[in-house]
């Protein structure tokens, strides 16, 4: 005689429904957030000076294909400049935007602006330098407008001094103009060269970060300019000058002496104890001549590092600014302020491919303009320094 079934009660059938339902909605949430917000092991977390991973060089690494990219175009990003806006001008090709980093050793997850804007809750975030740090946070704030829209609450119309506020977040960008780091005048005459006070702080910035939890600081190109060098207002050299009487320096001659004066005036900060990334030198990738002499940036994919080589003045402007860092921050730990590396200098020498070069205006406007192989492309390879920019402050967050 068989068994009889015990019939199953609506009620009970509605309690087994109801758990199956918050079980399944409780895993789907918790999946969400570990691929979202959470590694899910040490190796997936990248390394930025310091952390459970020390073996781990972020920087040590190739370009990999990432057909997923990008994830903004200039149709849905307001603040794209026009000289970078290389889809807008007919840019033909677009595989220079399906790659993302990957470091030899472990991942560098791509960025994640709600997992960003949550971890700089309540805080601040400047950027230090000239039009490339300009590039950089105008592509943060492209990666941003995927989940938000800043207020602009700059006291000018200056956009080398722009400050944008998230409310939501409590949270505020800023950028302060400064190509050459220390105090500097331009003449009247724009033939003539800049005078750079290398021993003499750019009040500009350096009476300001002192307000912000993150700075980022960067400068290169301007220092490819005719320049006036002066130390202890007296001048002790040029760039590019004319006059046979000043004795002929190096481009490295000021570049070197500005980042240490940059440094110096990081250092002696009193009680500060945020944080300050300084930027390595971004390359340029003219061929077939200089800026000023037909030069041009025609490559459609990045190169590897076996293929990579930094040369010439490129490699002499990071090594000397390296140098500079290096002494920096061994005074800088000893202070106890916050000096770290953001090294983007060999990662970006891969990627010729990322510059506006021609599409930086429609090409039946007439211009008297060089190819622009010093900016990047936006969207581009630029918005990787996102990548390394949230993994960096999550470092120093422990979020």
């Amino acid at each position: 005689m068989k068994p009889q079934r015990k019939k199953t009660t609506p009620k009970l059938t509605t309690y087994i429904i109801v758990a199956a339902l918050f079980v399944t909605v409780a895993l789907t949430y918790y999946r969400f957030i570990r691929s979202h917000h959470l590694p899910a092991n040490k190796k997936d977390v990248a390394i930025g000076g310091g952390g459970d991973n020390e073996s781990c060089d972020l920087y040590s690494g190739e370009w990999v294909e990432n057909p997923e990219g990008p994830y903004y175009t200039n149709e849905t990003c307001w603040t794209i400049q026009e000289h970078q806006n290389c889809m807008k001008y007919g840019r033909p090709d677009r595989d220079f935007l399906k790659w993302k980093w990957k470091p030899n050793e472990c991942n560098l997850p791509l960025f994640d602006p709600l997992y960003f804007l949550e971890m700089m809750r309540g805080k601040s975030l400047a950027f230090v330098g000239d039009s490339v740090s300009r590039n950089h946070m105008q592509s943060l704030l492209c990666l941003l407008s995927r989940v938000a829209y800043p207020n602009d609450v700059s006291k000018t119309d200056d956009h080398n001094f722009k400050q944008y506020e998230y409310p939501e977040y409590n949270f505020n960008i800023s950028i302060f103009w400064s190509p050459f780091l220390v105090n500097t005048e331009k003449r009247q005459d724009a033939t003539q060269p800049f005078e750079l006070y290398l021993d003499e702080f750019d009040q500009s910035w350096t009476s300001e970060i002192k307000n912000f939890n993150y700075v980022i600081i960067s400068a290169g190109h301007w220092f490819l300019r005719p320049t006036m060098f002066y130390s202890d207002r007296k001048v002790i050299g040029c760039l590019y000058c004319s006059d046979t009487t000043i004795r002929h320096r190096s481009v490295t001659f000021g570049y070197r002496r500005a980042w240490r004066t940059a440094f110096r005036a990081i250092n002696s900060l009193k009680n500060y104890k945020e944080v300050v990334f300084f930027r390595s030198f971004a390359p340029s990738h003219f061929e077939g001549g200089t800026w000023d002499n037909g030069g041009n940036c025609i490559r459609t994919k990045p190169s590897t590092s076996k293929e990579s080589v930094l040369a010439d003045i490129n490699l002499e402007m990071y090594k000397s600014q390296l140098q500079e860092y290096k002494i920096a921050e061994h005074e800088a730990r000893k202070k106890g302020v916050k000096l770290r590396l953001m090294d983007m200098t060999k990662v970006m020498q891969m990627r010729p491919d990322g510059h506006p070069s021609k599409y930086g205006h429609a090409p039946d406007q007439q211009v008297e303009m060089p190819n622009d192989c010093v900016h990047w492309c936006l969207p581009g390879p630029i918005d990787t320094w996102n990548d390394f920019m949230m993994e960096l402050i999550k470092r120093e967050e422990d979020y």
